[in-house]
């Protein structure tokens, strides 16, 4: 198993990353939220692929031998991993695969394949079912670990470089976990940087498998209910576990209500058009009413276009 020391990448890792990004992803800035004194946000949603994955993906092939991106690269996703893949192996001319569950927004499929991407749909379990039994070193290609992967999070870790020159007395950073390469990357580098900085992870109510798993000392299962789909797993990979119970300051959760919210304080507002996922660390920051000056992570604007249009008319 990929151990700890293994996946936290030291900071000239970062900088690499950062290099090699350069010209690649947008420097994303800080926008002052419509409405608050204190917080600002980070619009990942602004990348070319509509969410920070491109970061961390993109430098993860690059970091590739030739040889081993000759043979195509592969990754399991619900959606951002997967467009972010198909993005980074056609700037290589090489074939990206990704495994989908059946669920996946139809959105989400489409742009994959635009990318020029190929989605490998099956039932949800059997695709995440790779991530958990390692079943994904029997892959044809190369396979990119969407979160416990080393080059993956040095590249989410070039947000944290950002927040650092940008804001270098930010008190608190509100950050969306998935499976938690993007807060490991962040807070990896503003621990360093910034120590008095408070790194947030955010949670929908309807899924908090890292909640769960740190409370429980070890990953469990839990059930799955919630519009962030870009977050909906139902376990912590054990990989992470160390990382998030030493890098994350606190986890705090969000209801669906409160993520419709503020995917509508952003688009009306702000004129930035986030999905469930990326507007949790918005949301969070709206409730807590924190004193002093905060960054809240607009991870990804991939939401289906029914969808949006439903969120911006509702009454409530």
């Amino acid at each position: 198993m990929t151990t700890t020391t293994q996946l936290l990448p030291a900071m000239d890792e970062v900088l690499t990353a950062r290099d090699r990004l350069r010209g690649i992803a947008v420097r994303t800035p800080l926008l002052q939220l419509h409405g608050s004194d204190t917080i600002w946000i980070k619009p990942e949603c602004l990348q070319p692929v509509g969410s920070f994955k491109m970061r961390g993906i993109y430098n993860a092939v690059a970091a590739l031998s030739p040889d081993e991106r000759a043979v195509g690269v592969s990754t399991v996703s619900s959606g951002n991993t997967a467009q972010a893949l198909a993005w980074s192996a056609r700037r290589f001319g090489v074939p990206a695969r990704a495994v989908m569950p059946l669920t996946t927004a139809a959105n989400k499929i489409a742009a994959t394949e635009a990318y020029g991407g190929t989605p490998d749909l099956m039932p949800g379990e059997q695709a995440f079912g790779y991530l958990r039994a390692g079943g994904y070193h029997d892959f044809p290609d190369t396979f990119i670990h969407p979160v416990a992967n080393r080059q993956v999070i040095a590249g989410h870790g070039s947000i944290g470089l950002e927040i650092a020159e940008d804001m270098p007395d930010a008190d608190a950073v509100y950050v969306p976990i998935g499976g938690g390469g993007l807060v490991s990357g962040i807070a990896n580098v503003l621990k360093t940087l910034q120590p008095s900085v408070r790194i947030i992870g955010v949670q929908p109510s309807g899924c908090t498998p890292v909640i769960a798993g740190l409370e429980a000392g070890e990953p469990v299962d839990v059930t799955v209910d919630t519009i962030c789909d870009g977050v909906a797993v139902s376990f912590m990979f054990p990989e992470m576990y160390a990382l998030l119970r030493d890098l994350v300051d606190e986890i705090v959760t969000v209801s669906d209500e409160d993520v419709r919210r503020a995917i509508r304080h952003l688009a009306l507002k702000n004129k930035i058009v986030s999905e469930g996922a990326g507007a949790l660390a918005v949301a969070a920051a709206l409730n807590t009413g924190r004193s002093g000056r905060a960054v809240a992570i607009i991870s990804g604007g991939s939401i289906d276009a029914d969808r949006l249009a439903h969120i911006l008319t509702a009454n409530d």
